[in-house]
């Protein structure tokens, strides 16, 4: 008879948490870029007013009622403890033509802000001008999985348009082709 406080022999949190998974981290990061994603971009404001951005595919939707959204962040993320103490954070969905944006906002740098169109939102989280659409949250709770931070926002104001979004898939960018027989 098994022990219920024992761990269950292939417990699959333990088992890629110590390291000894068989499952080889590369070609596990390529078959999850079949999956095709949108880009965006995460911003908050530190409490010295200061802004942060990132670029993140990890966005998705988890409830219509109440309105929550999450996304989710590498724990050794330099830009971590400044989500983690945000009150607030706007997740700004990039539109097609926005994709230098993306690569600005996914490299490190002092100031991803200089030259930039935006305004502050709720908690002061920068909303970026142009983009498809943005999702003002208020922080509502953060999970540790793995090595990523994963972020539950409650949406309480967000804006859209019907420009054509910027899609990203097996390592690079692209558009989404609509299917003209419908």
């Amino acid at each position: 008879m098994n022990d219920p406080r024992q761990p269950a022999a292939h417990d699959p949190a333990n088992e890629l948490a110590s390291d000894s998974s068989s499952i080889d981290p590369r070609d596990f990061r390529n078959a999850l870029g079949t999956f095709a994603t949108g880009v965006t971009i995460i911003t908050a404001a530190a409490p010295d007013g200061k802004a942060f951005g990132l670029t993140c595919n990890s966005f998705a939707s988890v409830s219509l009622n109440p309105p929550l959204v999450l996304w989710s962040l590498g724990v050794y993320s330099s830009t971590l403890t400044v989500f983690q103490n945000a009150s607030h954070f706007v997740v700004n969905i990039l539109g097609a033509s926005q994709q230098a944006l993306a690569n600005k906002f996914a490299k490190s740098s002092d100031d991803k802000f200089a030259g930039l169109d935006w305004k502050p939102g709720l908690g002061n989280a920068p909303i970026l001008a142009d983009c498809v659409a943005n999702f003002q949250c208020r922080s509502v709770n953060r999970y540790y999985g793995g090595d990523h931070v994963i972020f539950l926002g409650a949406v309480e104001a967000y804006s859209y348009n019907r420009q054509e979004p910027l899609l990203f898939a097996r390592g690079g960018y692209g558009r989404f082709a609509p299917d003209k027989s419908s």
